[in-house]
């Protein structure tokens, strides 16, 4: 697995396991007898893309480097339900102490995986690339763009330091599109490529005209965007189209793509994308 920042991955982790810990479990210090030596497995609750293994495994060797997981999937593989995931073997009370943490992490990367897995689905033999946005989980954009990459995504802007998007709060305060992509592109220099955010026949022209890479069309409809797009192309064959918004789902993302669109954001891969199911079972 390529971390983006291994070192901040065991970081957030030691916080997560900090946040749920506090000053220790309760509870299996008042049941469970010490040093007592268990089993569980994590097994699919439905169809799934599986991901978050590894984080998940690093969340018990936080806690006690000698538990061990030994996984029976990868990160990436598709597994139905009833799947047997991976098992852990080592002691009962790190075990329950890491169980929540790395189920919620598994559970919610899981879930951006699979969620992402669907759109790309839904666009296949288009030019379309579905990519993030960045409404992600505060915390966890890292490995929220480690799960979208196994469900076949592709990472978009990571931070407000990895490229230029101009949107419409920008424009307004800046004094219109003109004036914001000409300041830009004076600042930034040719290695970055400017994105701009439009919304109408007049914003396009303009946008295209200062020399945009790249127009961003949110929250308009199909039909909307087609109009935009065809539009866009007359004035520029070299500009890239990006759409997103509430009316991009699943079930629309192909009639996107048809329309024209290079580039599908969609927000609800990170932060809202439905947690799959697992279950961590002693045997």
């Amino acid at each position: 697995m390529n971390w983006t920042d291994e070192g901040a991955l065991y970081s957030q982790i030691s916080l997560f396991l900090r946040e749920d810990l506090g000053r220790g479990d309760l509870s299996s210090q008042a049941v469970i007898a010490r040093n007592t030596r268990a089993r569980a497995r994590f097994i699919a609750g439905e169809q799934m893309i599986v991901a978050g293994l590894e984080a998940a495994e690093e969340v018990f060797l936080t806690l006690d480097s000698q538990q061990q997981l030994e996984a029976f999937v990868s990160d990436g593989e598709q597994v139905e339900a009833g799947k047997l995931i991976a098992r852990m073997v080592g002691f009962a009370d790190v075990l329950l102490a890491g169980e929540r943490v790395a189920l919620n992490l598994i559970q919610h990367l899981s879930g951006v995986a699979t969620l992402t897995n669907q759109f790309v689905r839904a666009v296949e033999e288009t030019t379309a690339q579905i990519v993030d946005s960045r409404e992600a989980t505060p915390g966890l954009r890292m490995l929220e763009r480690y799960a979208l990459v196994l469900g076949g995504g592709s990472i978009g802007r990571f931070g407000l330091d990895d490229g230029v998007v101009i949107t419409s709060n920008h424009c307004v305060m800046s004094g219109g599109i003109v004036a914001a992509v000409k300041t830009a592109k004076e600042k930034v220099g040719h290695l970055h490529k400017i994105g701009v955010q439009v919304s109408d026949e007049s914003e396009v022209k303009h946008a295209v005209e200062q020399g945009a890479d790249t127009l961003i069309f949110e929250d308009l409809s199909v039909d909307d965007a087609r109009k935009l797009i065809e539009q866009a192309r007359q004035l520029s064959d070299r500009v890239s189209i990006e759409c997103g918004g509430q009316h991009l789902t699943v079930d629309s993302a192909r009639a996107f793509a048809e329309a024209g669109a290079d580039l599908l954001s969609i927000s609800t891969l990170s932060c809202r994308a439905p947690q799959v199911t697992f279950k961590l079972s002693p045997f």
